[in-house]
């Protein structure tokens, strides 16, 4: 793999390639959904594929054999398959600051081989599962107590980002495969509100947190983390505890920074580590998922582990027109890039995936989010769109409005799942219920395709006279269509698996690196400024006009 060390300068960027300016004549058409599918009997099949439990449509994208023939050319000449190896065997993806970005090594199983600048990698990820599984199974058999002695009920997962939107995401997704009493919860605002109305309801002597932070330095969460400390404090002494005994029996750290974590109090047995290499928003798979361990149980997390893994080898080893990250990374490069289509939103039919689109709207937009190359040059196209969602049906009742008749393009990926309440005693009223959001699920992206076409027959579809004109749905809206066997903790592990890789094919494409945020760190050195700025004296001219007026009014009523 040496040869894959400076990806600098050893990869070819796409955008000089002969197949991005054919694709840039082949945008210029005028491209309809409905005449595309007129043309082809056969486009639904032709434009489909599955691996394992997922099953993926994307005949209701703007292309044809043409388009997706030049898309996998693309892919080809920008060396899309020795960056995705570079990826695996830990090379030095991350450019900007010099490592690697070794999510996948985090589900690797424990009889792989991967050595990272002579660090047996898959050890030390096994090593630390195994602290995983100590930590959380001492929780869920009760044998984890508080200072009081009692056992522990609830648990806060106190972080931000990644530490926050993943273990939230998957916990909530997995909530049906809990097999314990034992309640999480989730706290990210910096400004005290989530925590201050979870503390309300929650008994001190038998809450244990959480504190999730790669850095341990992060201000949102250590705020947080002090405060439910001086609330277990103000409980401690009044039972004889000491802050000693509160520290040692009320938090688990998780971080890269073991100094940090010692400083703050953290007993060393009850620190949990992270490595450099794993950024926030790909890091759920690592001691992170802490939570999602104490909720469904080790065996249960070993399993979103390892359908996060078949989708790595699905990634890993499947031929480009068949596989489902390299398909889905390039259909968003050629909405954004080509037809400027710089909108894009996720609407999973299933109430389990409800923080899904949160989620990944951190993993797209931190990581693509970018206008600078790996080699240092401005971009003069377009990269990551704007990502939004929601559940679909509360979606239909929100925004759809503006998918069915606005004026902007928005591509959408529709995400059901095909089993539900199949294996519990029949529940009629439920089954009717799934059936129903199936059915909307896929009404909605044909009505988005195909538009009023889609229902002729129906008397509202018409818009002949001017009155009616505010019926008419134009359609020509790109989408993909997700369809999930059933949720399960491996097919949620190759989800987010397929997502994160879809990620890293727009940013080989695009040739920026997805795995840094430097777009996040001025903001909050001007916080820090902006704070000192609130203990004094406004300084006139310290700021910008608006800034030093906006502190004057704040200190006024303070």
């Amino acid at each position: 793999m040496d040869e894959l060390k400076d990806n600098k300068k050893g990869f070819t960027s796409a955008r000089s390639s002969k197949h991005w300016q054919q694709l840039q004549m082949l945008a210029k058409q005028q491209w309809s959904l409905a005449s595309l599918f007129a043309q082809d009997a056969n486009r639904a099949t032709r434009f489909s594929t599955q691996a394992g439990a997922l099953y993926m449509d994307y005949s209701k994208q703007c292309i044809d054999e043409q388009v997706l023939d030049t898309l996998l050319q693309l892919a080809v000449s920008c060396e899309l398959s020795v960056r995705v190896e570079a990826l695996m065997q830990g090379a030095m993806v991350n450019t900007s600051e010099q490592r690697a970005a070794l999510h996948t090594a985090l589900r690797l199983p424990d009889t792989a081989t991967l050595k990272v600048e002579g660090q047996d990698v898959v050890a030390d990820v096994h090593h630390s599962l195994a602290q995983v599984a100590r930590l959380s199974e001492r929780v869920r058999h009760g044998t984890w107590r508080g200072f009081s002695g009692k056992a522990v009920t609830d648990v806060v997962n106190i972080g931000v980002g990644g530490s926050d939107l993943g273990p939230l995401m998957a916990t909530r997704a997995l909530d049906e495969w809990a097999d314990t009493e034992i309640e999480v919860h989730f706290v990210s605002n910096m400004d005290g509100t989530q925590l201050d109305n979870l503390l309300r309801h929650l008994n001190p002597e038998t809450t244990l947190f959480i504190i999730s932070s790669k850095s341990f330095g992060t201000v949102d969460t250590l705020s947080n983390a002090k405060t439910a400390l001086s609330w277990l404090l103000a409980t401690a002494k009044l039972r004889a505890g000491t802050e000693d005994s509160v520290l040692r029996r009320h938090f688990i750290g998780i971080s890269a920074n073991s100094e940090k974590m010692n400083a703050w109090g953290i007993h060393p047995e009850h620190q949990l580590q992270l490595w450099e290499w794993v950024g926030g928003r790909f890091s759920l798979w690592s001691a992170i998922g802490l939570a999602i361990a104490i909720r469904i149980g080790m065996p249960r997390f070993k399993e979103l582990l390892s359908g996060a893994h078949s989708m790595d080898e699905h990634f890993a080893e499947t031929d480009f027109a068949e596989n489902l990250p390299v398909l889905l990374g390039l259909l968003a490069v050629w909405n954004s890039t080509f037809l400027q289509v710089n909108a894009h939103t996720v609407l999973p039919y299933d109430g389990r995936l409800s923080y899904l689109p949160s989620y990944l709207t951190q993993l797209e937009m931190e990581s693509n989010g970018k206008s600078v190359t790996q080699h240092g040059n401005h971009i003069d196209y377009d990269t990551c769109p704007i990502l939004w969602g929601e559940i679909g049906s509360n979606a239909q009742h929100a925004f759809y409005q503006l998918l069915h008749q606005g004026t902007q393009q928005v591509s959408c990926d529709f995400i059901a799942c095909v089993r539900r309440y199949s294996d519990k005693v029949p529940n009629a009223p439920l089954q009717q219920q799934h059936e129903l959001s199936l059915a909307n699920c896929l009404a909605q992206s044909r009505v988005l395709a195909f538009g009023n076409t889609a229902v002729a027959d129906i008397a509202c579809a018409k818009a002949d006279s001017e009155a009616d004109k505010y019926k008419y749905y134009r359609g020509n809206q790109p989408s993909t269509t997700l369809l999930i066997d059933e949720l399960t903790p491996h097919s949620l592990g190759a989800l987010i698996a397929l997502y994160e890789h879809k990620v890293y094919v727009m940013a080989s494409v695009w040739d920026i690196n997805p795995f840094d945020q430097w777009g996040v760190e001025m903001g909050k050195q001007m916080a820090e400024s902006v704070h000192a700025a609130m203990q004094h004296e406004v300084d006139e001219g310290r700021f910008d006009t608006s800034t030093d007026q906006l502190l004057r009014h704040i200190k006024r009523l303070s």
